[in-house]
């Protein structure tokens, strides 16, 4: 397995298929602040909770000018339908094909499971991963972590 991706390095490029099928390149999102989130599998339980957390502080992260990716392996067809039925207001982006060559890109695919493992990054306007966290399988994160960083970037 690669190292997880670090602060302080170059967040390496994201360019995969949201769950409407159009293209998101994080290189296009420079000049604010971007949360990438990585996560094992749609509709799971922890899953589930995470990014219904998420949804509900999205408006104070819109506040912070912070745009919110989460990852997955799922396909954009899944991705579509979960959304569409938990009424996500951010990307969920389809690392399917080639199998999670993101989440490797980023050191936290778990080669065993064939998922993504729970990895956050907080990445800056200029494209440098500013703060990480790994969380362990079947731990929820913890979003009012992730608006204390955002916070502390925004200055």
């Amino acid at each position: 397995m690669t190292d997880t991706v670090s602060a302080g390095a170059s967040a390496p490029e994201i360019a995969l298929r949201d769950q409407y099928g159009q293209e998101v390149l994080l290189s296009s999102l420079r000049g604010g602040p971007v949360l990438v989130v990585f996560y094992p599998l749609a509709f799971s339980g922890v899953c589930s909770g995470e990014l219904a957390d998420l949804s509900e502080h999205h408006a104070e992260f819109k506040e912070l000018d912070v745009t919110v990716l989460a990852v997955s392996v799922d396909s954009t067809f899944a991705l579509r339908t979960w959304s569409d039925r938990e009424d996500f207001p951010f990307a969920l982006l389809s690392d399917f094909w080639p199998h999670g060559a993101t989440a490797r890109d980023y050191g936290v695919f778990d080669e065993q499971r064939g998922v993504a493992r729970r990895g956050t990054f907080l990445i800056d306007g200029h494209g440098t991963v500013r703060w990480t966290v790994r969380t362990p399988a079947g731990e929820p994160r913890d979003v009012t972590e992730y608006l204390r960083q955002a916070r502390e970037l925004a200055g």
